[in-house]
């Protein structure tokens, strides 16, 4: 199959070129010419070997990047490392239970083309959530994962403690589930007084959770708007915007607090999602930016 792919492409590519640039191939043992073979020239040459080049990548996340070309990243000026968390829980009858973790993807890849100087780690996708022994939370719903605390700071410290080792100055930690928040907090406060010495930054940018939340809220009582706090109107809206297709549309309607959500889904929109994902985006760049050691 490869092969055939190879032999094809190849094909394309020499039947693109001009006769006048085709140089025919003439048998050792016959005068006969062989128009179905030919050699091609120096321009030829070179578009074959372009079309079989490594395209460079303007991925910001650092899973889609080989190590030497994070080395290169960072050596080229991006020191910023952003670490966002989100979470795999159940988020009503009609969105996926990856909802949070869609949003911060999104989330993450606009700030970094923002700022300039970012890469992406990749999106933790779990957090507390809830007591699996006692079905506690979002636990009583299958589908959910719960992490404890201490496991959720271990690994966001582990994620710092590799930025910094592999040559970023900044560490951004943030968080898209309103649990785990304090424990980003912490490690972030830890990180910094044992690693300030170094020369390192770490930043818990909690806005990007509190603050485009209370500016969601003051726009919804604007419009007239009611609020839920869960799979509502705000998160509905926002994955509505970066993923149409993890929201169930038939279900909106189904979205009560039975089922996990505190309703109201079905008056969510696209564009009121990306109003909301924009406050994320930009409550974030202002805490970044406000310290002078990560603004891009």
């Amino acid at each position: 199959m490869r092969h055939d792919w190879g032999h094809n492409h190849i094909t394309a590519i020499v039947n693109s070129i001009p006769p006048s640039h085709r140089r025919p191939i003439f048998h050792r043992n016959s005068a006969v010419q062989d128009m179905n073979h030919f050699s091609v020239d120096f321009c030829a040459a070179l578009a074959l070997t372009a079309s079989f080049s490594v395209q460079a990548t303007t991925s910001f996340f650092i899973e889609d990047l080989t190590w030497q070309e994070v080395q290169t990243a960072i050596q080229d000026g991006k020191r910023t490392a952003l670490y966002y968390a989100g979470s795999t829980e159940q988020n009503g009858p009609h969105m996926v239970t990856g909802k949070h973790n869609l949003i911060a993807h999104h989330v993450a890849s606009r700030i970094a083309k923002e700022l300039g100087n970012a890469l992406v780690y990749p999106v933790m996708p779990f957090a507390p959530t809830g007591d699996p022994a006692n079905k506690s939370g979002h636990m009583a719903y299958p589908g959910s994962v719960s992490v404890e605390d201490d496991i959720f700071a271990h690994v966001a410290r582990n994620v710092a403690e590799s930025a910094a080792a592999a040559g970023f100055s900044c560490i951004i930690l943030m968080g898209d589930h309103g649990g785990g928040q304090a424990a980003l907090g912490k490690v972030a406060r830890e990180f910094l007084n044992s690693e300030s010495s170094r020369g390192i930054t770490v930043v818990h940018a909690i806005e990007v959770y509190e603050q485009s939340n209370a500016l969601a809220l003051a726009y919804l009582k604007r419009a007239g708007l009611p609020y839920g706090d869960h799979a509502s109107i705000i998160d509905t809206s926002e994955l509505m915007y970066v993923s149409p297709q993890s929201v169930r549309m038939g279900k909106l309607k189904l979205a009560t607090e039975k089922l996990g959500s505190s309703g109201f889904a079905s008056l969510a929109s696209p564009k009121l999602g990306k109003i909301f994902i924009e406050y994320k985006v930009q409550t974030a760049l202002a805490r970044i930016r406000a310290s002078t050691d990560c603004g891009g």
